[in-house]
């Protein structure tokens, strides 16, 4: 065994008093912005799924209420010198809701769960820098000879590939939050329901009722229980965000986790510092089945991308709310620098549009024979109001739009599940701040993510060289390079870089805006 270098992890963030004694039960009335298609922490893929787990469920590290990785289940861990071997050190007296002990072969177990090809984990490839990951994952390896194993019941050892400088705040993804073992081996898919969801963080699952609400409730076991100061968060499900607001206003919710965009200005005037608005590291995309004709020829898809006048979205459609962007990776992400930005992002509406019409003609399109293509999208007030602007300007150079629009649990379900689809609206909101988790969605075998079938193999030979350069630097140059492809193939269409906005009630407390939309309601409370 090499040397340790022994990292002192950050002591956990400590929960504000709640002001006052409450007599009655805190309850905290929670909007999110969609249903979840799953409660299985190893089947989930959204981040609304995401808000609801880090409730219920805490990973060896876990989030402060300002995005930042900290001690979770661990209280400690140490790094082999070479960078390639993580000990965690589990906390005394850590237990599952229903009094079970929390142990090191509870995270052996989850892990190999989620590398398991018959679990069908469409996020698994998130944890391939973990030893034997992708190989067990795609059928090439036993789950036994995963580089995760307990050392004891107080310590859990994982085994990278290669260093990974983003490792630490990677297992604060949804990927890594655990499973209780018994609960999964008795109910099967069905240990997700109420009554057999067994958790081990600081709530538990007291109802789910589609399209109504989830009822969270605090567990007791947490081990910091005694500073969990709301005792019971709903989530409500509401894609529907002038509603939402309306709700806000009656006073039914307590936040909001978005706001309709077009009417940022008259809610500043009535609610005023209730408004909360900041960066979001994350890009709203049009993606593009490259797979199918006319879509797979590249003068197409650059064409549309040429045709959009981005700034005019961001300003009039979002309400300044999101940033016009030209490039796939958002500026500010770490281990890299200046993103690549496609080559007519200084060119004049006009004369984009003139050279757009002009790849169209030479595609075989124009007048008497116009592209006609069909937008997918999840219906929220904004991404209606989005995708027409698009189309409307899509039909300054010669397209047909027409639109399908779902639910978000549809929606997302089509698209992993290779549904079929001319153009559909997407999102993505950085898991850890670094390139790869942006330019890992266009893999050609990222079946889980790359839904427009996207493939080229200099592309994924740069993400390789990316993985295998321990210089940063040198490492940062690579993925600039792959960034660079995808704004000449345009496989997704770049819209917008993302910005977060609430509306907060003056109850809550605790509430502190972040680049990564993390708010665990364990760090929050409420005046009653």
């Amino acid at each position: 065994m090499s040397s340790w270098i022994k990292r002192t992890a950050l002591a956990a963030v400590a929960t504000a008093a709640l002001m006052g004694a409450a007599s009655a039960e805190v309850v905290y009335n929670r909007a999110n912005s969609g249903e979840p298609e799953t409660l299985d922490t190893h089947k989930t893929s959204t981040v609304q799924e995401f808000h609801i787990l880090q409730d219920m469920l805490e990973g060896l590290v876990a989030y402060d209420m300002k995005a930042k990785a900290v001690p979770g289940q661990a209280e400690k861990w140490e790094v082999s010198d070479d960078g390639r071997t993580y000990r965690f050190t589990l906390r005394s007296g850590l237990k599952w809701s229903n009094g079970d002990p929390v142990t090191a072969e509870d995270f052996v177990y989850s892990y190999r769960r989620i590398m398991d090809p018959a679990t069908g984990a469409k996020y698994a490839n998130i944890l391939y820098p973990i030893k034997n990951a992708e190989k067990i994952n795609k059928g090439q390896a036993k789950v036994e000879e995963l580089g995760v194993k307990a050392v004891d019941p107080k310590t859990v050892e994982i085994t990278l590939e290669q260093p990974t400088p983003y490792f630490i705040e990677l297992l604060t993804h949804q990927t890594s939050l655990p499973v209780h073992r018994a609960s999964v081996e008795k109910f099967g898919k069905d240990y997700v329901k109420p009554g057999n969801m067994v958790t081990n963080g600081a709530y538990k699952l007291a109802e789910f009722v589609p399209n109504s609400h989830i009822k969270l409730v605090k567990n007791e076991n947490y081990r910091d229980a005694k500073n969990v100061q709301i005792e019971t968060v709903n989530y409500f499900p509401t894609p529907d965000f002038a509603a939402m607001v309306r709700r806000y206003e009656a006073g039914e919710l307590d936040t909001t986790d978005d706001v309709p965009a077009d009417q940022m200005k008259s809610l500043k005037e009535r609610f005023k510092d209730q408004v909360h608005v900041g960066p979001w590291m994350g890009g709203w995309y049009m993606v593009v089945n490259s797979s199918k004709a006319p879509f797979n020829d590249v003068r197409v898809r650059q064409a549309l991308s040429m045709a959009l006048d981005r700034e005019f979205i961001a300003d009039q459609i979002w309400g300044q709310t999101m940033l016009p962007a030209y490039s796939f990776i958002p500026p500010g992400v770490g281990n890299y620098g200046e993103p690549a930005y496609v080559d007519y992002k200084d060119t004049s509406p006009i004369d984009r549009e003139e050279k757009a019409k002009a790849l169209l003609k030479e595609a075989g399109f124009g007048e008497g024979k116009p592209l006609k293509l069909e937008i997918r999208y999840n219906t929220t007030d904004n991404n209606r109001n989005t995708v027409i602007a698009i189309a409307d300007q899509w039909k300054q150079i010669g397209v047909e739009t027409t639109f399908i629009n779902t639910d978000g649990k549809t929606h997302f379900a089509h698209l992993r599940d290779g549904g079929d689809f001319d153009i559909a609206r997407y999102g993505w909101i950085a898991d850890f701040s670094d390139p790869d988790n942006f330019l890992f969605l266009l893999r050609s075998d990222n079946k889980g993510f790359n839904y427009g079938k996207y493939n080229n193999p200099e592309f994924d030979s740069l993400l390789r060289q990316g993985a295998a350069e321990m210089d940063l630097k040198k490492r940062a140059d690579i993925m600039k390079k792959a960034e660079t492809i995808l704004m000449k193939d345009i496989p997704w269409i770049p819209i917008m870089y993302y910005g977060k906005s609430h509306l907060i009630s003056p109850k809550i407390k605790g509430f502190e805006h972040n680049t990564r939309g993390i708010y665990p309601t364990r760090f929050l409370s409420k005046v009653q």
